[in-house]
């Protein structure tokens, strides 16, 4: 009797995320650790030290670099996974005037499922990933590229992945700050009145 109580008075929480849609999440960020860790061991001689084993870190660099693309991949088998790509690659009159509102640092209007900043990284994230994977495929198969060619994806891959680095400690910085958007990832649910305030035009439609 306790338990059906204790569901009746639970507070109801709105959809946001499928399950396929936060295992894609998982797995990039997974391999995306990997990636970013076993380049700080390559380039920073203070990891370097301390992890040894270069060849091993060689190896799981490029295999999580190559892998990278495969739970975006898999996830195209999923109908609100391709729904909410769609909605990442749009952009409307609400989300100029999101974007105005964050650069003056005025209270931002409602916005769409994903917001303006949401779908500017979403973006260039998969714009930096594909490069990075070009630009390392040149460095690992050296034997196949002219030498300026390797030049300069070397030159490209090493300042392109600082960039990220810093990007995604800027993603994770804004995570932190926003404990109902991590609890959305992982269980795949907000709360209606976080929905509302942060995403009232997909609230709305929902």
């Amino acid at each position: 009797m306790s338990r059906l109580s204790e569901r009746a008075d639970a507070p109801v929480r709105v959809r946001r995320f499928s399950r396929v849609e936060r295992g894609v999440h998982r797995a990039t960020a997974l391999l995306m650790v990997l990636c970013v860790a076993s380049a700080a061991c390559l380039y920073l001689p203070q990891f370097a030290e301390l992890v040894g084993r270069r060849a091993l870190v060689v190896t799981v660099h490029e295999w999580s670099g190559l892998l990278l693309p495969a739970p975006f991949l898999a996830g195209l088998v999923s109908r609100a996974f391709r729904g909410d790509l769609r909605l990442l690659n749009r952009f409307g009159p609400h989300d100029g005037a999101w974007l105005r509102a964050a650069l003056r640092r005025r209270r931002r209007p409602a916005a769409g499922k994903f917001n303006a900043g949401q779908k500017l990284f979403a973006g260039w994230l998969a714009g930096a990933v594909l490069v990075m994977l070009g630009t390392g495929l040149l460095m690992w198969f050296t034997h196949l590229t002219p030498l300026v060619w390797r030049t300069s994806s070397t030159f490209v891959h090493d300042w392109l992945a600082l960039t990220i680095g810093v990007v995604l400690a800027g993603h994770v910085g804004m995570a932190l700050a926003d404990p109902e958007a991590r609890r959305g990832m992982r269980t795949g649910s907000v709360d209606p009145e976080w929905a509302e305030r942060e995403h009232g035009l997909w609230r709305r439609r929902d």
